[in-house]
């Protein structure tokens, strides 16, 4: 049994179409059509922290000018992004680089197999996408008051950050400005829900992370 069949977070999976109107799929046919009628510098890929991020001026602001393409589907976990990445949402493009933010919906999966279900995907961009490099983005805390799940985000961070420090084609960003307050709450003028970011979140999380694409896209790529 091989890495990959016995981590489901790094296992291909077809997301159930739980809601019976086949959205999911619709998202990914639109994305595979979209790849072969556009030539984008950046491509987003990830959960609905990407798909929400095209919907506000933010991404007029700083993003279309990178020429960036949005492959963001809300609720998506590391196996349903790998699943999209390797059936035709790739084979069309060549940006020069490939922003990924995914792993806060892996609920059912331990640190340990979230980062391998990342790493799977980064792997399957460098496949697919030799001359690209990837930007695998920190998981953001979540929830109003300290939790689990703000503890399992830490700590896949932390072994993406170790798994990636070796490879030339892939770099870990930390995007999280400090929500977490020093009472350890978050507000809800960052976070709306205490998980999806706000036009005011949104914009402390990218400012940075278009002055580090805007670096990224002046300097030659490294094989």
């Amino acid at each position: 049994m091989s890495a990959e069949d016995s981590n489901p977070a790094a296992t291909p999976t077809l997301r159930e179409d739980i809601e019976g109107d086949a959205r999911w799929m619709s998202l990914h046919n639109r994305f595979v059509s979209d790849s072969k009628d556009k030539e984008p510098d950046v491509l987003f890929v990830g959960d609905s922290l990407i798909q929400h991020l095209h919907q506000f001026g933010i991404w007029r602001q700083l993003f279309s000018p990178l020429h960036a393409l949005n492959f963001g589907v809300g609720g998506d976990a590391t196996q349903h992004v790998l699943w999209r990445l390797s059936n035709g949402e790739l084979d069309n493009i060549s940006p020069k680089v490939v922003v990924l933010w995914v792993g806060t919906f892996n609920y059912a999966h331990t640190p340990e197999q979230i980062c391998g279900g990342i790493m799977a995907i980064v792997q399957v961009i460098k496949n697919k996408l030799p001359n690209s490099r990837t930007v695998v983005l920190g998981l953001l805390p979540r929830g109003k008051s300290p939790n689990l799940r703000r503890e399992r985000n830490a700590a896949v961070n932390q072994l993406v950050q170790e798994a990636v420090t070796s490879l030339p084609h892939a770099s870990f960003l930390n995007v999280d400005p400090g929500f977490v307050h020093s009472n350890g709450s978050i507000s809800h003028q960052d976070m709306y829900d205490y998980l999806h970011l706000t036009p005011q979140g949104f914009q402390a999380v990218c400012d940075p992370l278009h002055a580090h694409l805007k670096t990224m896209l002046e300097k030659p790529a490294e094989n």
